[in-house]
């Protein structure tokens, strides 16, 4: 048995596109053997036509186009990043509890944020609050230079191994109060915040490339909120502009309390 696993893998590697897939097949190599290879279900197999479903009905029906983006909504298993009890609404297009006070975001706007940051292949990008670690398993999809950062700690450890057991090991990720970014990883070509702050972060606009692109929503907590898109131009200066409302939870950064 698992000369034929090594085999199989061995000519599945050859075929995959891309290092990020190869990444996935390996861990599913890993994952057979410890199991005494006896194949378990994955993620990725299960509820294809929901996933497809959800795509074509609620995010590109509603304007978003990028082919990545809706390639990368397709393939992510939503189902694996939601709490058990509620996996039979995770293809529904609305945000769900994840536990702490935290949701994960409604689809629609997890594929309309990731698209307004125009993410090529290669750039970096900081997502600012993992939550349950879905926008960051998206952003892999597109790019394997994804920063991420979430406060609570039950979550960020919680989102790590999920990530890791789905295949997303290039994705980086820490425990930390995402206000100030990280430093040690920027300038980003893109940050994506996933919680409403009262103000846009100093220190995230510091770590803004040039002619990157950063979007927020801004705004007071439990209230309606507005999605900005932020561009740092070439010669430094910042240009801003509001997109749609928005109800995110807010921004835990307990240094400003």
């Amino acid at each position: 048995m698992v000369l034929i696993l090594y085999a199989w893998t061995a000519q599945m590697l050859c075929d995959a596109a891309d290092s990020a897939t190869r990444i996935r097949l390996l861990v599913s190599l890993l994952a057979l053997l410890a199991n005494g290879g006896t194949a378990r279900s994955d993620p990725f197999d299960e509820r294809i036509d929901e996933r497809a479903n959800l795509v074509f009905e609620t995010i590109e029906r509603r304007g978003v186009d990028q082919v990545e983006v809706l390639r990368a909504m397709r393939r992510v298993p939503r189902h694996a990043f939601v709490p058990q009890a509620l996996t039979d609404y995770a293809y529904e297009d609305r945000p769900l509890p994840i536990g702490h006070g935290q949701t994960i975001s409604q689809p629609y706007i997890v594929g309309y944020m990731t698209e307004v940051l125009g993410l090529q292949s290669g750039e970096t990008v900081l997502e600012v609050g993992t939550g349950s670690g879905y926008q960051a398993a998206v952003l892999a999809e597109m790019t394997e230079r994804v920063f991420t950062i979430e406060v609570i700690p039950e979550l960020a450890v919680a989102a790590r191994r999920r990530l890791d057991e789905l295949g997303y090991t290039t994705v980086e990720s820490k425990n930390d109060d995402g206000y100030h970014g990280w430093s040690d990883r920027a300038p980003f070509d893109a940050i994506i915040v996933t919680a409403a702050a009262d103000h846009v972060p100093p220190p995230l606009i510091a770590q803004l490339a040039v002619g990157g692109v950063m979007i927020i929503p801004v705004g007071a907590p439990n209230a309606i909120q507005s999605l900005i898109r932020i561009r740092k131009l070439d010669d430094g200066t910042i240009e801003r502009d509001g997109l749609l409302y928005v109800r995110f939870v807010p921004l835990v950064s307990p240094s400003q309390n």
